[in-house]
């Protein structure tokens, strides 16, 4: 079973927060559904975690990042 630990870190969250909302209000300009696909990389971004990192063994947090989330 694949651990649910954080490996999604702030500049990477920031990156799919400020391209999900692009990707929604394009969706959302051009009355499209397509727009929809802009909720995905939101959802990782506040669930700090990403399953496409995880089978990879990626984990885009700073070393302080990695110590606040293991105490």
């Amino acid at each position: 079973m694949l651990k649910l630990e954080p490996n999604v870190g702030r500049k990477d969250r920031l990156i799919r927060i400020i391209a999900g909302v692009v990707i929604v209000g394009l969706g959302l300009y051009f009355k499209s559904w397509w727009g929809v696909i802009g909720l995905v990389p939101i959802a990782t971004a506040v669930l700090r975690w990403c399953p496409a990192y995880a089978p990879l063994n990626i984990d885009t947090r700073e070393p302080e990042e990695k110590q606040s989330s293991a105490s």
